[in-house]
C-alpha cells in the first residue's frame, strides 16, 4: 500500500512538473507579444487547462489518451516497481531539461520511462536470457514515437497555411488596427491551445495512475476500484487536471524565453496562427487517442509562422538542438528507468 501511495504522489508531482515545464507552450507567444503579463498569462492557461477536464468528461465522454498510455506495457508485466522506476526517471529528465531551458516532451519521457522499466524487469525475471521487449506493445510505442516528427510537422504546415491565409485576407487592413485585433484574438487562440494541453497531458498521468491501481489489485490484492486497465475513477481524472493547472500557474520562465523569442520573433498575427495550429493538431490527436508532445506541436507551429516570413527568420541552430533533445527523450528516459529498476526494483518487490 505504501508503494502505491508513493507512486500516486510521484505521478501527481510529475503532473505538476509537467504543468510548469509546459506552461511555456500556451503562453510563450502572448508573453513575448506583450498581450498579457507572465503572471496573468499563466493564470489564463491554468484556467483552460482545468476547463479541459469538463470537456473530456462531459463532451467527449472518455479519456482515450489515458487508455493508450496505460496499455503501453502488456498487462501481465505491469507491476508497482516498474511504474515507480518509470515515474522517477521521467521526473529526473523533465527537471533536467527544464533547468537547461530545453522544451522537451513530458509525454515521451513518461512513456519511455514506463517501457524501459518494464523491459529491465523482464530481463531480470528471465535471468538475463531475454531482451525484454516482449513486455511492451511495440506497435503502440512506434505509433507514439512517430508523432515526435508528425506532430511538429503537422503544426508547422497548418500554421504556415493559416499565416498565409490571414496575411492575404488582411493585406489591405490598417496594420495598427489589425495588430490590436490579433492581440485580442491571441487570448482566444491561447485558450484553445491550453485546452488541448490539458486534454493531452493530464491524461498521460491518468494512464499511469490507472496502471498502478490495476497492478496493485492484480499483483498485491489492493482494491481501489480498478479491476481492468480501462477503468478510471473520477478522482484520478479530477486530481490530474487540477494538479497540472496548479503546475501551469507556477510558471516555467526559462522555456518561455526559448519558445517565445529564441526560435523566431513572433508578432500577434503569427501568435494567433501558431496557437490555433497547435490547438487543431492537439484536437486531432485527441480524436486519434494518441498522446503527443504539446511542446513539439507548438514548436513546429512557431517554426511554420517564422518560415512564412523567410527561412532565415527561424533560428535553425536552436531548432536543431531541440530536435536532438526530442529524439533522445524516449531512449534516455527508457535507459534511466531501466537503471533505476536494476538498482531498486528488486528491493521494492
Amino acid at each position: 500500500m505504501t508503494l502505491l501511495i508513493t507512486i500516486i504522489v510521484l505521478a501527481l508531482l510529475f503532473d505538476f512538473i509537467n504543468g510548469f515545464h509546459d506552461a511555456a507552450n500556451s503562453i510563450a507567444t502572448i508573453v513575448s507579444t506583450k498581450v498579457l503579463t507572465p503572471f496573468r498569462a499563466v493564470l489564463w492557461a491554468a484556467f483552460f487547462n482545468f476547463v479541459a477536464f469538463f470537456i473530456a468528461k462531459y463532451i467527449i465522454g472518455e479519456f482515450g489518451i489515458a487508455n493508450t498510455v496505460s496499455k503501453t506495457v502488456i498487462e501481465e508485466f505491469i507491476t508497482l516497481p516498474v511504474i515507480f522506476s518509470g515515474i522517477v526517471a521521467a521526473i529526473i529528465w523533465n527537471l533536467s531539461t527544464w533547468w537547461l531551458g530545453i522544451p522537451s516532451s513530458s509525454s515521451h519521457t513518461l512513456i519511455g520511462g514506463f517501457a524501459g522499466a518494464a523491459i529491465m524487469s523482464t530481463i531480470i525475471a528471465s535471468g538475463y536470457t531475454s531482451a525484454g521487449f516482449e513486455s511492451v506493445k511495440a506497435d503502440v510505442i512506434i505509433k507514439i514515437a512517430s508523432f515526435i516528427i508528425l506532430a511538429p510537422a503537422i503544426g508547422m504546415v497548418v500554421s504556415s497555411l493559416l499565416t498565409i491565409l490571414i496575411l492575404y485576407i488582411f493585406k489591405k487592413s490598417n496594420p495598427h488596427k489589425a495588430n490590436l485585433w490579433f492581440k485580442r484574438l491571441q487570448l482566444v487562440s491561447s485558450g484553445l491551445f491550453s485546452i488541448g494541453h490539458g486534454l493531452n497531458d493530464s491524461q498521460k498521468v491518468m494512464g499511469i495512475i490507472a496502471a498502478a491501481l490495476f497492478a496493485a489489485y492484480t499483483k498485491n490484492g489492493i482494491d481501489m476500484g480498478i479491476h481492468s486497465i480501462g477503468e478510471m475513477p473520477d478522482w484520478v481524472a479530477f486530481s490530474c487536471f487540477t494538479v497540472i493547472s496548479l503546475g501551469t500557474m507556477s510558471g516555467g520562465w526559462k522555456i518561455v524565453k526559448t519558445m517565445g523569442s529564441r526560435i523566431t520573433k513572433v508578432t500577434p498575427i503569427e501568435g494567433v496562427a501558431a496557437e490555433t495550429a497547435g490547438a487543431l493538431t492537439l484536437y486531432l490527436t485527441e480524436i486519434l487517442k494518441i498522446p503527443v508532445s504539446t511542446t513539439h506541436t507548438i514548436t513546429g507551429a512557431i517554426i511554420g509562422v517564422g518560415a512564412v516570413k523567410r527561412l532565415s527568420a527561424v533560428r535553425w541552430g536552436v531548432t536543431k538542438n531541440l530536435l536532438i533533445a526530442w529524439i533522445l527523450t524516449i531512449p534516455v528516459s527508457a535507459a534511466l528507468a531501466a537503471l533505476i529498476y536494476f538498482v531498486f526494483g528488486t528491493m521494492l518487490l
